[in-house]
């Protein structure tokens, strides 16, 4: 093969990446000395893109990956663009951002640098749109890499806002992707030093890869989270919100319920509530066939079934399921590795469970999130304010969603939560943050702090020289033991006075 050149794939793709850190890197310290009202143009400029291209970018993600519904997409679309922006355009994240003059204190919004943003297949647009306005927003540059299954629509969705935000007046390269996804790609940019931190979104395998790699990181873990219905709850309403939810791009965002618990005095109410809005019991033959086929060998979820219908699902499964069936439901009483049904499940699938009372519910619950999904999202469907109190006391999540879709909840659309696709799980699950991730979460603040004080302030404060000035009884041995003894029998006294 004379005259031709080969070079390996992965090699091609290693540099790709550096080529892209230094760009961004170049165009982050210009972006730094933009003011707010400059970061916040750029980024009104991108929002719009964004919202105005919803379609065909909803369009392009359907086609590439099979997952979902375009009209949900484009939703994700517009809420990820213009309902992000209009969160997040108040926000100071530049320059001095609080300022308390009675303190002496000023605190002042400093970029991080270049953010590494991993996207994933589910809202492979959407994220896009999201992580690039908060690092905008943040004096931020970021550098994408995508989700192979969905490598075209991630590209497109880049380069939409790079394209906006450059003809704002934002330094070019400040918004890129990678081209050439390889693993060793994305080894390569969350671990290159330049990097200033991580926004992991995918897979727990990704997540774990994100914060081992020696860079600050963000991640997000599994969402499992339970829906409960509680005896006091208006069931058809809480009947509608889940399926609202879990059919919504059916099933793809990770915040939505993936099993249902009730207690045992309203179970056929509940089971009849279903029926009637579309969802469809298996039957123990028809679980098993769908449970086979939930998880892969490993006990991962199988990306066959990712966002696909229930029908599609049912006919991978071996089984025929009504045309007009709008979520697939399979009785369970157990929670573990070999029970899918008590996992997480991306797509129109649930779990369904009864329990006496509200309390073993709670602890069900519990149980169902320590297995997976701990930090991450649950509902609860009640009119009862003490009850709801003690879940949101007890549960290990970082979003206890009250008579909400979960999906739409989670990501702030039908909450007051900042708008996210970012999900913090907190310390529980694994995660340096529990917040919806935001623009906040992409600055370090440096305070400046005036004196107010002084040391001979401090000292004529202290309870020490009153107690010094009292006639303080001591023995010869303890003249002897000296001023360390002395200092036992000061401490006590003040110990005494807090008392």
């Amino acid at each position: 093969m004379s005259g031709v050149e080969l070079v390996d794939r992965d090699l091609l793709s290693i540099q790709e990446v550096r080529l892209k850190i230094r760009a961004a890197k170049d165009a982050q310290a210009k972006l730094a000395t933009f003011d707010q009202a400059g970061v916040d143009a750029i980024c009104a400029r991108m929002a719009k893109a964004g919202a105005t291209d919803a379609l065909r970018l909803a369009k392009m993600a359907n086609e590439e990956t099979g997952f979902g519904r375009v009209p949900d997409k484009v939703i994700k679309n517009q809420f990820g663009s213009a309902g992000v922006w209009d969160a997040i355009r108040d926000l100071k994240t530049v320059g001095v951002i609080n300022e308390d003059p009675g303190k002496g204190l000023v605190e002042i919004g400093v970029p991080m640098g270049v953010i590494a943003g991993i996207i994933p297949s589910t809202n492979p647009t959407s994220t896009v749109f999201f992580k690039s306005l908060i690092a905008i927003k943040s004096g931020n540059a970021i550098v994408f890499s995508p989700h192979p299954s969905a490598k075209q629509c991630t590209l497109e969705a880049t380069r939409l806002m790079a394209a906006a935000a450059e003809a704002a007046g934002c330094p070019r390269g400040a918004i890129s992707c990678i081209e050439n996804t390889t693993t060793q790609a994305t080894n390569e940019l969350m671990k290159h030093p330049d990097i200033a931190l991580i926004l992991a979104t995918g897979g727990g395998a990704m997540v774990k890869a994100a914060y081992s790699s020696g860079n600050p990181a963000i991640g997000v873990g599994p969402g499992n989270g339970p829906a409960y219905i509680e005896r006091t709850a208006d069931i058809a309403l809480a009947v509608k919100r889940i399926l609202d939810s879990k059919t919504f791009d059916n099933g793809t965002i990770c915040a939505s319920e993936q099993s249902v618990v009730t207690e045992d005095p309203i179970r056929d109410q509940v089971i009849a509530e279903f029926k009637r809005q579309g969802g469809y019991f298996l039957n123990p033959d028809e679980k098993a066939k769908v449970g086979a086929i939930l998880m892969r060998s490993s006990g991962t979820m199988n990306p066959a079934i990712v966002g696909k219908t229930p029908q599609y699902i049912a006919k991978l499964a071996g089984i025929s399921v009504p045309d007009d069936a709008r979520v697939l439901i399979g009785f369970e009483t157990e929670v573990g590795d070999r029970v899918p049904y008590s996992k997480e499940k991306l797509c129109p699938v649930l779990g369904f469970y009864t329990q006496p009372d509200w309390e073993s519910a709670c602890e069900l619950c519990i149980r169902i999130l320590l297995h997976e999904g701990a930090g991450h999202t649950m509902t609860i469907h009640s009119q009862n304010e003490a009850v709801i109190r003690e879940f949101a006391l007890k549960k290990p999540v970082s979003r206890l969603l009250v008579n909400t879709p979960a999906a739409l909840g989670g990501v702030g659309a039908t909450t007051a939560l900042l708008p996210s696709f970012t999900l913090g799980c907190g310390a529980v699950g694994g995660s340096s943050s529990s917040d919806n991730i935001g623009p906040l979460n992409l600055i370090n603040i440096r305070r400046m702090a005036r004196g107010v004080r002084e040391l001979d302030q401090i000292r004529a404060e202290s309870e020490v020289p009153s107690f010094a000035a009292e006639p303080v009884a001591t023995t010869n041995a303890d003249a002897e033991v000296g001023e360390d003894q002395l200092i036992a029998l000061v401490l006590q006294r003040v110990l005494e006075k807090l008392k």
